[in-house]
């Protein structure tokens, strides 16, 4: 929250009425909410990402250049003596690159997965206040070399325009190496046959971070379903039960984001809870947003676990210490 207000002061009073308060936030995603940051790419097209992941926006400071750094990073910004590597999000989605001597270029410092970049963009607009029910995933007509892990649509006194909700994940994952490989030692050797063929269910938007959950669980012999978004995820469930089906013992555990269209994490966790067919079921929130944030809210709604995006490691002992506690 503290770089949500940072956030405001940055922007000036102007800004100050379109933010709420700590606790209106809270509650906010809470109930399938979101607010996003809308910009232009210096183009007519608007593109946003969520709020909670941006630190802070300035105008572009001096950068300077990474020799042999990967092509889309156009330098690196020193920010109150930190290095901030800067990533031109034109070129990363595949337009002409930015130009540096463009007055409208501005710099959205963001945190993802415990790492902090910037990216280049031109003109910030403003913040709108939505519901993910409002989110919609891409045309399936974009293909899947699109950069978008969602659209919505924005009203004003002018007219309508559809707002494209950039995958940052799948922006980093280009220049960040993820690794899904398994540290030694990880692995616990007494419970491999018994992971071999069980259930995990991933739902996430994004369908590098699905890939890279699924990449590193299907090393142990699990069985990955995938759903795109919440309410796919609790549609997929109430069938089950609707069926017959124990939703407990057909899932070692359920691996969710946070932000997806249609329906977050946090209320398809509620949606769960307050199920009594599924109430059972074994939830680990997995989400690129801050951990202190997701803390509260995973108390708040009831998952069992939160760890922080692209951990291997801590993906599999999730798993191993599910499967000990379903065999003790």
């Amino acid at each position: 929250y503290r770089l949500l207000l940072l956030y405001t002061h940055l922007l000036g009073s102007s800004m100050s009425g379109v933010l709420n308060t700590v606790d209106q936030r809270t509650n906010l995603v809470g109930e399938n909410r979101l607010e996003l940051l809308l910009f232009s790419l210096n183009s007519r097209q608007v593109f946003a990402i969520n709020v909670f992941k941006v630190r802070e926006v300035i105008k572009v400071p001096s950068l300077t250049k990474m020799p042999g750094s990967h092509h889309h990073i156009t330098g690196v910004a020193s920010l109150r003596g930190v290095s901030v590597p800067v990533i031109d999000l034109r070129a990363a989605i595949g337009f002409p690159p930015s130009r540096l001597d463009n007055q409208e270029e501005n710099l959205i410092i963001t945190e993802y997965n415990r790492t902090v970049q910037g990216f280049l963009v031109g003109q910030v607009r403003n913040i709108i206040n939505t519901a993910w029910t409002e989110i919609q995933p891409p045309p399936k007509t974009a293909g899947r070399a699109n950069y978008l892990t969602a659209i919505t649509q924005i009203k004003d006194s002018k007219g309508s325009e559809i707002v494209e909700i950039i995958d940052v994940e799948k922006v980093l994952a280009q220049i960040i190496d993820y690794d899904i490989s398994i540290s030694e030692g990880v692995l616990d050797n007494n419970l491999v046959n018994e992971m071999v063929g069980r259930n995990v269910l991933i739902v996430d938007d994004s369908s590098t971070a699905r890939s890279q959950v699924k990449g590193t669980l299907s090393q142990l012999g699990l069985n990955i379903i995938e759903c795109r978004d919440g309410l796919e995820a609790l549609n997929l469930l109430k069938s089950w039960s609707d069926e017959g089906k124990n939703v407990v013992e057909e899932l070692l555990l359920m691996i969710t984001d946070a932000e997806m269209p249609e329906m977050d994490g946090y209320k398809l966790t509620h949606e769960v809870r307050s199920d009594p067919r599924m109430k059972d079921l074994y939830i680990t929130l997995n989400t690129s947003l801050s951990g202190s944030f997701n803390e509260a809210m995973v108390e708040k709604v009831g998952c069992d676990r939160f760890i922080s995006k692209f951990q291997p490691d801590l993906l599999v002992e999730v798993a191993q210490d599910r499967l000990r506690d379903i065999l003790s």
